[in-house]
């Protein structure tokens, strides 16, 4: 068991060795500024560039009333929301 345990570790060590030597790539520079697509779904959902999670999570459940397929809204309308909520969510802080 313990030559398991020894092997498994060296072969761990060569592969964490490998990856940081070649395997990262460099992240890409973001743009300064808000992204173009965070600008269209704080106008869709109705929010500031300085909503936090909760205020976006309200201004998206305020307009899923509306919209939700359910209440006789569209699946296009919910779709936008929801990937507007996601991307915003995503990048609040």
């Amino acid at each position: 068991m313990a030559k398991f345990i020894l092997a498994l570790l060296v072969a761990y060590a060569g592969w964490r060795l490998w990856k940081d030597a070649f395997g990262q790539k460099p992240k890409p520079k973001r743009r300064a500024g808000v992204d173009a697509g965070q600008q269209a779904a704080r106008a869709l959902l109705g929010v500031g560039p300085s909503a936090d999670r909760e205020e976006i999570r309200a201004a998206h459940r305020r307009l899923m009333a509306e919209a939700h397929p359910d209440h006789g809204g569209s699946d296009d309308r919910a779709r936008e929301l929801n990937a507007a909520r996601d991307l915003l969510i995503r990048h609040a802080g």
